[in-house]
């Protein structure tokens, strides 16, 4: 019989079926095992994340659901049975000032309500909530001689409320017998913002296991709470005390960590409410992070994920730690009274600046708004402040006004020895000597009202006295004026228009206007140098436009005060310019110098010894 063979399609098709059949198995195969292993871990993982509440309803009466709350919790299985616990309610306590909420899962704050303090709005009906919706964690993670590690954020306390005085005292147990316990102590004293929180263990040396510290984990998610999410996360941060009375601060502006020595306490600031944690006994070694939240303007959604870890040392076999946390306003008057160094939570500046703030203008600015709405006192306080400021105003002005008149004559020296500059030096030196003037005279005073405008230029923005208070058009100044909003953005701008800003821009074009001819003339062109002249009148337009670019966002209550500040100074400059300080007297008082041999002072001496040798100095060179 004749041998078939196989021709080349016959190969081909049975190639194709071979593969297509194994492919069908391992597919089957694969399927099958990935089946049975999802199979595998959810019900694994439904066993191990079964909620321990929902375990601990049935445990009285189910016994597998009892032994598995053993072999989660072990001796702390015990709290989690009890009736007190499993039957448990959120606690709800109302002490003037706030409204919170504890929850026995936990055994921490579910939710803290600031009273009288509106959401984002004055006319909205939303009350500002630090904690809410799950936002904020307090959890110990403790280790046991068994060999497991708890988190009490997972664990069921058993909560008590009773009276102290006038005080309300919650107590949240999480214990493994009746006289072996952990304990949460809340204190809450009427109308105050801070609490009493003390963190013990009781009887439980022979239960946990102490080689290592327990593990104190707090964190909050920032909910916004003011009309431009943006504004108020640049001020979100977290602010710590360590090494004795030191502070510090995470920058804003990144999400970071840093770990931090000997802390004493550690605050969640979101520009005007803040939430802080402080103990009696310092932190070793804590670890705080934060991490930006915001992706856009308005954004409803969190500004920061705050977080601080922190070790809790054990004494003898337990915890004992007293502690404060404080919910409420990051306001200065009333973080000042705790005597804890939280002032510092309030950007006021550093140095001179804060002292400023802390001494002179807090003071003067909380007298005023005590006596009258908080939009006058801002117009009386910017009158008071120029008031003050209007002498050192004057002697610059009487400064520039003499380097006015005597700038003809300055030029003729300068083009007399245009080529021998230390001759020219010393004639403009004989000049400034002999007619009176003090060339660094109009520099001194514009020096000493710097720390003033960076003092009051920190100040505002920190104000929580100016939250939600309407004057005129702003319906609240610690945020921006909005009269009108745009359908599209302006890149560093914004979508809406702000009014203050846009007359303290005027304010500031017409003060420079009337300025800076005098300054200019303070200047004189040096050779080599950039005319500084002509940089002056460029920033004559730079200068207002870049300040309406930059507080079209910023508080309209810091607006408002560089808009009065600059209508006073333009007023001010006006009466001295055109009737206490015209350029006649100016010309008759130099002329009187002039006419006068005045001894020249120490300074000027030295000065001249040193021209003189360096001028001679020079002749010899020439003469080699």
């Amino acid at each position: 019989m004749e041998e078939k063979k196989l021709d080349k399609s016959s190969l081909i098709g049975m190639a194709l079926i071979t593969v297509l059949l194994v492919w069908m198995m391992s597919g089957n195969m694969f399927s099958d095992k990935k089946d049975d292993k999802t199979k595998e871990t959810t019900t694994t993982e439904t066993v191990a994340k079964t909620p321990i509440d929902q375990l601990a309803a049935t445990a009285q009466n189910d016994t597998l659901a009892h032994e598995q709350l053993k072999n989660e919790l072990g001796l702390f299985a015990y709290g989690a049975t009890l009736p007190s616990v499993a039957n448990a309610k959120d606690v709800e306590v109302d002490n003037g000032v706030l409204k919170i909420v504890f929850s026995n899962k936990g055994g921490y704050i579910k939710e803290a309500t600031v009273n009288n303090q509106k959401r984002i709005s004055s006319t909205n009906d939303d009350l500002v909530k630090i904690i809410a919706n799950n936002n904020s964690k307090l959890d110990l993670k403790i280790a046991t001689k068994d060999n497991r590690v708890l988190n009490t954020k997972d664990m069921l306390f058993e909560p008590t409320v009773t009276k102290e005085g006038e005080n309300t005292v919650v107590s949240m147990k999480l214990k493994t017998s009746e006289t072996a316990y952990l304990e949460y102590r809340y204190v809450l004293k009427p109308d105050d913002y801070m609490l009493d929180l003390s963190i013990k263990s009781v009887g439980l040396s022979s239960v946990l296991n102490t080689a290592n510290p327990a593990e104190l984990t707090w964190q909050l998610k920032a909910t916004r709470n003011e009309k431009s999410n943006t504004y108020e996360n640049r001020y979100a941060e977290i602010v710590y005390e360590y090494d004795g009375g030191k502070d510090d601060y995470l920058n804003p502006a990144k999400t970071t960590t840093e770990e931090a020595k000997e802390v004493t306490y550690v605050a969640f600031k979101q520009h005007l409410f803040t939430s802080v944690l402080l103990t009696d006994t310092a932190i070793k070694t804590a670890k705080l992070s934060q991490q930006n939240l915001v992706k856009e303007e308005n954004d409803d959604a969190y500004l920061k994920d705050f977080e601080a870890v922190l070790p809790l040392e054990y004494k003898g076999g337990e915890l004992t730690y007293n502690m404060n946390l404080y919910m409420g306003p990051t306001d200065y008057n009333v973080l000042n009274k705790y005597d804890r160094n939280l002032d510092e939570i309030v950007p006021l500046g550093w140095g001179i600046f804060g002292w400023l703030n802390k001494l002179i203008i807090i003071p003067l600015f909380t007298l005023l708004t005590n006596l009258i709405p908080h939009g006058i006192a801002i117009v009386l306080f910017t009158i008071v402040i120029r008031l003050i400021m209007s002498p050192i105003q004057y002697k610059s002005y009487v400064s520039q006004a003499k380097m006015k008149v005597i700038r003809p004559e300055v030029n003729e020296i300068n083009e007399k020895y245009s080529k021998d500059p230390m001759k020219k030096q010393q004639e403009t030196m004989k000049l400034y000597n002999k007619a009176g003037v003090n060339p660094m005279a109009g520099c001194i005073p514009m020096f000493i009202q710097l720390p003033v405008f960076y003092a009051l230029f920190s100040f505002f923005p920190s104000a929580f006295d100016l939250r939600q208070k309407a004057f005129l058009w702003a319906d609240d100044l610690s945020s921006y004026d909005s009269v009108f909003t745009l359908p599209f953005k302006i890149p560093f701008y914004g979508n809406h228009v702000a009014l203050f800003p846009i007359l303290a821009a005027l304010a500031t074009f017409v003060y420079m206007k009337m300025t800076t001819g005098d300054q200019a003339a303070m200047t004189p062109q040096q050779e080599g140098m950039p005319d500084m002249s002509k940089l002056m009148k460029v920033m004559i337009y730079i200068s207002p436009i870049m300040m309406l670019f930059f507080f079209n966002n910023y508080a309209s209550g810091l607006s408002l005060y560089y808009f009065i500040s600059n209508l006073i100074t333009i007023g001010i400059m006006y009466v001295i310019k055109n009737k206490i300080v015209t350029e006649d007297k100016v010309k008759t008082i130099i002329e009187t110098n002039k006419s006068k041999e005045k001894p020249k002072s120490k300074f000027q001496q030295k000065m001249q010894q040193m021209m003189d040798q360096a001028q001679q100095q020079q002749n010899a060179q020439k003469k080699k």
